[in-house]
């Protein structure tokens, strides 16, 4: 059979399975951490300075380590390569409930590489099985992520209280990585068609040159900063507010639960128009409203809220990822530009989680914590109106990696 054949149906569901089960271990290693803090905090007596490296640590590694996954896919495959990244992750996920306070870093930075490497592997594994179909099965996955989000995000404190603690609490989401694990190893498509290989035309270097690249990426990174942000610091910015520490974890959840709607919902918006900066703006301006309402507005409002930064944070993330396939041509420029903008862009996002830690150390008013944010919704929306026009990446005749 030839790549152009027509795809084998038994294959494109078995795909869908393992990168929906595969997805949802890519987010509650972050989310289930936030709603503990308040508990980690009481027990372990470190500083909001101190917290924040741990909510940023993770990010940080998704920025770093996400350029290796082209790299180790070249050398021994893309689906051993995600292999190892869930091994890894479940490494992670156990030893930040070990008793020494170390292991919790050290276990954090693992999940975050680990999460950083199979996030970038998704989409151009998606480009390459689903070509046609590839911006709707990016929503698809971004799906998985956020219900993820969500059930790491509403079940940490009820597991905490039924396993005694928050440690345990965060050990039991590697059950769910060693499930993925066991299901990939065991039904993963096998191909020999390689991903991001330097021979395919349009280097690294080359994809540097292109302003689309570097547009995409600072998009990735300012949108998905306002994400950890929510998942590292939002719990703890509703207590602020006066919200229970289970009210403010079920807030969230429910929040990031909203984000299954527009994470489908979003690229299948977007083929409506041109281009996707309708789309962009759409759901960059429910991001700014659902945080100001949140942060600022009477508690009346506040599911109002959470429902809006829900869709607006589901459809951004999804239409990020979208961007990374829709704006090359082919699935080896879509894994050099996934680990270029994933890579920088969880670089640049690493800096939100972080940016508010050392606010919270310095005690500002809710306003300017708002303030803050909101200029980072801003700084969104002019990246996406320029990531979002209707240009693709291609390698032309001659070799040389050009914007169309």
């Amino acid at each position: 059979m030839t790549t152009e054949a027509r795809p084998d149906p038994r294959r494109i569901a078995l795909f869908l399975f393992l990168m929906v089960l595969v997805g949802l271990n890519l987010r509650p290693a972050l989310s289930s951490l936030a709603p503990l803090l308040v508990r980690l905090k009481a027990d372990t007596g470190l500083s909001p300075l101190a917290i924040g490296a741990l909510t940023t640590l993770p990010v940080l590694c998704l920025g770093i380590f996400a350029p290796l996954a082209p790299w180790l896919a070249k050398r021994v495959g893309a689906e051993s390569t995600l292999s190892l990244a869930l091994g890894v992750l479940i490494v992670g996920l156990l030893l930040r409930g070990a008793p020494a306070l170390p292991l919790l870093f050290v276990g954090t930075l693992l999940a975050g590489a680990a999460i950083g490497i199979a996030g970038t592997l998704l989409p151009a594994l998606v480009k390459r099985e689903l070509p046609g179909s590839a911006d709707l099965m990016t929503g698809v996955y971004t799906m998985a992520l956020c219900l993820g989000g969500a059930l790491g995000a509403g079940l940490s404190i009820p597991l905490a209280d039924l396993l005694g603690g928050w440690r345990q609490s965060l050990m039991s989401w590697g059950l769910l990585a060693l499930l993925a694990l066991v299901a990939w190893l065991i039904l993963m498509p096998r191909t020999p068609q390689p991903i991001a290989t330097a021979a395919s035309g349009g280097s690294m270097r080359e994809l540097l040159g292109q302003p689309l690249a570097w547009q995409v990426m600072v998009f990735m990174g300012t949108q998905s900063s306002l994400a950890y942000i929510v998942f590292g610091w939002l719990p703890t910015l509703l207590q602020a507010r006066g919200y229970s520490e289970a009210e403010a974890g079920w807030m969230m959840g429910a929040s990031v639960m909203v984000q299954l709607i527009s994470a489908l919902g979003a690229p299948w918006l977007a083929r409506f128009s041109r281009d996707q900066r309708p789309a962009l703006l759409l759901v960059m301006a429910c991001v700014g409203s659902g945080l100001w309402l949140l942060l600022q507005a009477g508690e009346s409002w506040r599911w109002l809220g959470v429902v809006l930064l829900g869709l607006g944070q589901g459809g951004s993330f999804s239409l990020a990822l979208t961007l990374i396939v829709l704006r090359t041509a082919n699935s080896r420029l879509t894994g050099k530009l996934s680990g270029l903008a994933q890579g920088g862009g969880y670089t640049l996002a690493a800096l939100g989680p972080l940016a508010v830690g050392i606010l919270l150390q310095f005690e500002v008013s809710m306003n300017t914590m708002t303030s803050v944010l909101l200029a980072i919704v801003a700084l969104a929306i002019g990246f996406a109106l320029l990531a979002g026009r209707n240009l693709r990446m291609d390698v032309d005749a001659s070799g040389r990696l050009i914007t169309r």
